[in-house]
């Protein structure tokens, strides 16, 4: 009975640890190679997505890397081949954080103009004497047009904060929403400032989840809907700048911005980012973030690659000479106009 009872106990142990190694790889350079690839497999929302639009083959991708890797690596020859191997991917979203770096695809910015110069906006245009509200910084300009300055909706942006701006700002032509080089940050920031230049419920686009490991495994899209802001809410012109560094939430603000009644888009073609990310770890400790849960556009369009602006504006060398900047001057040509 006893050995009944040790074989009972051995062989549970044994499927277990069996069990145990299936779902967590070793920690071998391998091993790690195999987490990573398998993570990404089973919880990536873009495959199909990058599939058509760049013909991204993951089990392809795996059949190649798989041969760059062996256990007498270095930990660091074993970060970038999986760099390597999750770029393929084209996703800002996409990182790999070590101790000694954190790998990354950035390639929606940094192949592009900047189409922005911050030096120039605070000596030419915010001065000293601007005002802030929570992460606005705000100025009326000396011909009757509001610019507004968002350099990242990791800073808090209320109601109360967009209605007192909006109410200091109310006897101008129009406004200017300057969004370049805003990396992304909180959705409920870039939603609340947007949500103070539409008047009704409006359809922004629809949200999808993964239900399972397979690649086209989604939930059906559920609809997005924003809300009109409480307080103050803009019914004159307003136009907002943007550019290759406009990703993420702000890639979201811009979406939303499509669909106010009085909105332009001026700029370059956002960076995109439509995904939203989710963070995970690898069994040596590295931490991995990727796209998981997919938003499109009211018209069940992907926005993951940029939205086009309305009016197409770069910055010219010789403005850029006469600290001036080409899009801001622009868009206050055109909102005096109208």
């Amino acid at each position: 009975m006893k050995r009944l009872l040790s074989l009972i106990i051995l062989f549970t142990a044994l499927s277990l640890s069996s069990c145990i190694k299936e779902d967590y790889p070793d920690a071998t350079r391998t091993g790690n190679f195999e987490a990573l690839w398998r993570l990404m497999d089973e919880h990536y929302c873009f495959f199909d997505y990058k599939k058509e639009a760049l013909g991204v083959d993951w089990n392809e991708i795996h059949a190649r890397y798989a041969k760059q890797v062996d256990d007498a690596m270095t930990p660091q020859q074993l970060f970038e081949v999986l760099c390597n191997m999750i770029g393929e991917l084209k996703d800002g979203h996409v990182n790999l954080g070590a101790a000694f770096d954190l790998g990354r695809n950035w390639s929606y910015h940094e192949d592009y103009p900047r189409n922005y110069n911050d030096s120039i906006i605070m000596a030419t245009y915010l001065g000293h004497d601007y005002k802030i509200a929570a992460g606005l910084k705000y100025k009326l300009l000396d011909d009757n047009i509001g610019y507004v300055r968002c350099a990242s909706f990791n800073s808090g942006v209320g109601h109360g904060n967009v209605s007192y701006m909006l109410e200091d700002l109310a006897t101008c032509t129009g406004i200017i929403i300057d969004v370049r080089a805003n990396g992304g940050g909180e959705l409920t920031n870039a939603h609340n400032l947007a949500s103070h230049f539409i008047n009704e419920r409006t359809l922004i686009g629809y949200i999808s989840h993964k239900t399972g490991k397979a690649h086209d495994a989604f939930s059906t899209p559920q609809p997005e809907y924003l809300n009109p802001g409480s307080g103050m809410r803009w019914q004159k012109q307003v136009i907002v700048l943007t550019n290759r560094e406009c990703y993420s939430a702000t890639n979201d603000f811009v979406r939303c911005m499509k669909l106010a009644p009085h909105c332009t888009i001026m700029g370059d073609k956002t960076g995109g980012g439509s995904g939203m990310p989710f963070t995970s770890e690898l069994p040596n400790g590295w931490s991995v973030r990727y796209s998981a849960v997919v938003n499109y556009d009211k018209n069940m369009n992907h926005t993951e690659f940029g939205i086009e602006p309305d009016i197409h504006c770069e910055m010219s060398g010789a403005d850029t000479q006469r600290q001036r900047d080409t899009l801001i001057e622009t868009a206050r040509t055109i909102l005096k106009q109208q």
